[in-house]
């Protein structure tokens, strides 16, 4: 029952025993205890309306799972390709923007006489990767770094429990999972081998200050003449407008 406390408590013999509101929290301890004991969860009632004994908000876990929503980051996998390799072409982007460097990888090449003609075009492939799940703050930014959709945290399950630190330690065979996933953009897609592609190339290629004229005379700039002659197709000049705040190449014909 409810009472007005004072405003000295030196004063009032109830609440300098503490007997009044040690018995009415062991109550209110109790109530609770009784209700999840002997109550049921009713998962179909929003809380507000449920009445009597379906209060209980406690999930029995593992009898009892919340679904995980579609945006949750779970523990990592790495994807493989159709031949069972891992997609990483151990480029470091994931474990450049870690934040907290849990990620650890090595790179190897391939023979140029690679047997497999996607591994030839690839050309570089983990040789070590290792995630730390311990150090891991699950922020996904390994996920949104990778180029070749290589790391995904799209396993719904959590980190499950180990005896010691090694054990939280994920190599290749423990992250390599799930189905295999193509694109069409992958290069083993586009062409057999690593030869270059049969196109010839419009304009030619020039570096921003090598041969350029000036936006305001006709003279070359000083030791870049032979340069831009190299390089340049013929019929073609390049001329650096000085318009904005950064010189930008602009191709005449």
């Amino acid at each position: 029952m409810a009472y007005n406390a004072t405003k000295d408590p030196r004063t009032d013999i109830r609440e300098r025993s503490y007997l009044p509101e040690l018995i009415r929290g062991l109550a209110i301890t109790t109530r609770h205890f009784l209700r999840n004991l002997f109550g049921e969860r009713d998962t179909t009632t929003p809380f507000e309306d449920r009445k009597s004994t379906s209060l209980v908000t406690t999930v029995q876990y593992p009898e009892e799972k919340i679904p995980y929503p579609d945006g949750y980051r779970g523990l990592h996998r790495l994807v493989p390709r159709e031949d069972g390799k891992p997609r990483c072409v151990a480029c470091y982007m994931c474990a450049t923007i870690c934040p907290a460097q849990c990620i650890y990888i090595e790179a190897g090449e391939y023979e140029v006489d690679a047997a497999e003609g996607s591994s030839r075009v690839i050309e570089k492939f983990p040789t070590q990767f290792v995630i730390d799940e311990l150090r891991c703050i699950v922020c996904g930014l390994c996920v949104d770094a990778c180029p070749k959709d290589a790391i995904r945290m799209d396993t719904y399950t959590h980190t499950p429990a180990e005896y010691n630190r090694q054990g939280f330690v994920y190599d290749i065979p423990k992250l390599l999972k799930g189905p295999a996933v193509s694109h069409p953009s992958d290069p083993w897609n586009k062409r057999p081998g690593s030869a270059q592609p049969a196109h010839v190339h419009k304009e030619a290629h020039t570096r921003i200050g090598e041969g350029h004229e000036s936006h305001h005379g006709g003279e070359l700039a000083a030791g870049h003449g032979h340069a831009h002659g190299d390089h340049a197709a013929p019929g073609s000049r390049t001329v650096v407008s000085h318009e904005g705040p950064v010189p930008v190449t602009k191709f005449l014909k």
